[in-house]
C-alpha cells in the first residue's frame, strides 16, 4: 500500500499528513506516508484543490483534512 498526502506545505496539508500517520500507526501496518510538494506532481493527479490523499495512486479525497478515523475507513480497515 502506498499513501500519498499532496499539498505545497500548507498547515492543512501538514495536519492530513500527520493524520494519515496517525491512522496507519493504529492500524498496525507497515506503511509509509509520502508527502508530495512538488507542484508539477501534483498536477499528474488531477487534483484541483489540496490537501489530496492519494492511496495506491488513487485519489481518495481533495480539498479538506480527514479525521484519523475517516482516513481508516477509506484504506478499508
Amino acid at each position: 500500500m502506498r499513501i500519498q498526502i499532496l499539498g505545497t506545505g500548507c498547515a492543512k496539508c501538514r495536519q492530513l499528513t500527520a493524520n494519515a500517520e496517525q491512522a496507519v500507526r493504529e492500524l498496525g501496518v507497515e506503511v509509509a506516508v509520502e508527502k508530495v510538494e512538488d507542484v508539477r506532481e501534483i498536477v499528474k493527479f488531477h487534483v484541483l484543490s489540496t490537501p489530496a490523499l492519494v492511496v495506491d495512486g488513487a485519489v481518495r479525497s481533495t480539498g479538506r483534512v480527514l479525521a484519523p478515523a475517516a482516513i481508516k475507513e477509506l484504506l478499508g480497515r
